[in-house]
């Protein structure tokens, strides 16, 4: 029973490295379809959402099926219901990605993009911490994850950059109000995927020792 039980957790594992790939590729696709103006890429990143959710839901199954047929112990539990919370995070990291989407479509016919450098950064970061925030639930690192959720103060100065800047330019009248609410709204985004790696991350750390910041 507990080697099945075993199996299972591996391919829970397996489940969730494949939507954290999921997701860092949808947050790839955005950025580029907004660096690029590529309105094709962006609206198959919006398509790609569905896959995204149903990922979600096949996790979300497996872990019913772990926690009612199996008689799973306080280790185990902290696990399935941290993998529960992450897939939770990692679907509203899709989300934003397609709304990122959903702005680069808006802006394909803007010749510039201020401020791109930011927002890249802001990008690279946050796909970062959603990578190692899952890498680190695998390898039960605790290490790691902590190193992901002192990330967050870095991703959160780099929107505040961005966002001094572009209320700078509006008010020297260098770029449209309406495009640098749409950037602001993608330095937002990234912001908020940056919070989402941060809250998987505690929860890798809760389901190796017990403890989350949150519940305390």
């Amino acid at each position: 029973m507990r080697n099945q039980f075993d199996r299972q957790l591996n391919d829970l594992n397996g489940q969730l490295i494949t939507m954290g790939h999921m997701v860092e590729q949808a947050i790839e696709h955005a950025i580029e379809a907004m660096v690029h103006r590529d309105v094709e890429k962006a609206k198959k990143n919006l398509a790609y959402d569905e896959e995204v959710d149903q990922q979600e839901r096949d996790i979300e199954t497996l872990c019913m099926k772990l926690l009612m047929k199996q008689q799973p112990v306080a280790k185990d539990l902290r696990l399935i219901s941290a993998a529960l919370k992450m897939i939770t995070d990692m679907e509203r990291i899709g989300d934003q990605a397609a709304d990122i989407s959903e702005i680069s479509i808006s802006l394909a016919g803007e010749s510039d993009l201020p401020k791109m450098d930011i927002i890249r950064k802001m990008a690279a970061e946050s796909m970062l911490m959603v990578v190692n925030s899952i890498e680190a639930f695998v390898a039960r690192d605790m290490e790691q994850a902590e190193q992901v959720t002192a990330k967050d103060d870095e991703i959160d100065q780099l929107f505040a950059d961005a966002r001094s800047a572009l209320i700078e330019m509006i008010q020297k009248e260098t770029i449209k109000p309406e495009v640098a609410v749409d950037l602001l709204m993608v330095a937002k985004y990234f912001e908020r995927i940056g919070d989402h790696a941060t809250n998987i991350a505690e929860w890798v750390i809760y389901s190796i020792n017990g403890i989350h910041e949150s519940l305390n």
